[in-house]
């Protein structure tokens, strides 16, 4: 049976519970230049809403967000053909030391508990990981593809 398309505003409360059970992201951060360059990231929603990311500091997403903290990101379903929303903000970098508890919180935002912190903590500071955090500033509607509505298929 045909979709129809979908759009449905939605409050900030809203919009978090939306986006706290999906992970698969396309986070989009600004080149130099000013062209738009697009990463497919897991991200999860930290305990102050804010959009947050593992990354390493060589990634060009995470040197363009220190040169141009505006971020934007496609947040997506599991399925494919599920909703989505696209939502712009502001991003910080966070490296080593100051990354290891927020990457904690990242870490239970999209899995949950781990049976070993100790060992999480002490693999990040070797991994030298960094967190991308986006603090939300606007959203678009949550979103379904389809047939437009008029059309009454």
């Amino acid at each position: 049976m045909p979709r129809t398309a979908t759009n449905a505003t939605v409050d900030r409360d809203a919009l978090l519970a939306f986006l706290r059970p999906r992970h698969h992201v396309l986070l989009g951060t600004y080149r130099r230049d000013g062209r738009i360059q697009l990463s497919p990231v897991t991200g999860g929603i930290d305990e102050r809403g804010r959009l947050v990311v593992s990354t390493y500091p060589q990634r060009a997403k995470t040197a363009n967000a220190r040169r141009d903290p505006r971020a934007t990101a496609v947040v997506l379903s599991d399925d494919w053909d599920g909703a989505w929303v696209q939502l712009e903000g502001t991003v910080e970098v966070l490296d080593l030391p100051d990354s290891v508890e927020p990457l904690v919180d990242y870490y239970r935002a999209i899995a949950g508990e781990h049976p070993d912190w100790d060992e999480y903590r002490a693999a990040m500071v070797r991994q030298g990981k960094s967190l991308l955090r986006v603090t939300i500033r606007s959203w678009g509607p949550v979103a379904t593809g389809g047939f437009p509505p008029e059309l009454d298929v």
